[in-house]
């Protein structure tokens, strides 16, 4: 990571980067809900990383904002060291996986180059963290995935959990007691229509399992 990229910098070019990883834009109304600061804070500091040199993003007044290639790199740069360290914690010191966030917001800024590079070899070069996100290689390339979210799935369409939600604690809890983890198969079985409420199946265990709409947005899976 440059050294000219402080902490804060670096935070709001992950933001960035997860607000459209799938296209479009980020407006500074979701970047300050998202960081919790005020939005005149947001708008001074997109306005000063829209014109770094090279610049980190481009910034449209009242539309929002788009990663540059080079705020690109320097975002999943810091999400390499992020998702790496949680694997780690969770890997090799025992941590649970709802615990790992938090930590791992601390310690990314911290991290040398030598330490991402042998943290990376003793996990064995892992391409996914422990809530199923992917992580960039040492060239910084990332999976493209096939994935729809579970709110998508239609009535018995099954499929395999891919990601879930990482930032909330108690939502990681209540899916890790439900064992609703990456990699588990599961089977929709039906959604209310007044609230669309899921009721799934997983499949390997039998147990059945109620989701929210809003929870089912966050997860994805991979239909088949």
């Amino acid at each position: 990571m440059p050294k000219e990229l402080s902490p804060n910098i670096q935070d709001y070019l992950k933001r960035i980067y997860e607000l459209t990883r799938d296209g479009g834009l980020a407006t500074t109304s979701e970047l300050a809900d998202l960081m919790a600061i005020s939005p005149a804070s947001v708008t001074n500091m997109l306005q000063k990383l829209s014109n770094t040199e090279p610049p980190y993003l481009t910034y449209t007044k009242h539309q929002g904002v788009r990663l540059t290639e080079a705020g690109r790199r320097a975002a999943l740069k810091i999400l390499r060291r992020h998702r790496l360290l949680e694997e780690f914690l969770v890997a090799k010191l025992g941590y649970t996986w709802d615990e790992v966030h938090a930590e791992a917001e601390i310690l990314e800024h911290a991290m040398s180059p030598l330490l991402e590079e042998r943290m990376d070899a003793v996990l064995g070069h892992p391409e996914f963290d422990p809530h199923g996100d992917p992580i960039p290689d040492s060239n910084l390339d990332i999976p493209v995935i096939q994935q729809t979210s579970l709110a998508n799935l239609k009535i018995d369409q099954g499929g395999k959990i891919l990601r879930v939600p990482h930032e909330d604690p108690q939502v990681l809890r209540y899916l890790g007691k439900c064992g609703m983890r990456p990699g588990v198969e599961i089977k929709l079985l039906s959604r209310t229509p007044y609230d669309q409420t899921m009721r799934l199946l997983i499949v390997e265990t039998g147990e059945e399992v109620v989701i929210g709409p809003k929870l089912g947005g966050q997860i994805t899976v991979r239909v088949g």
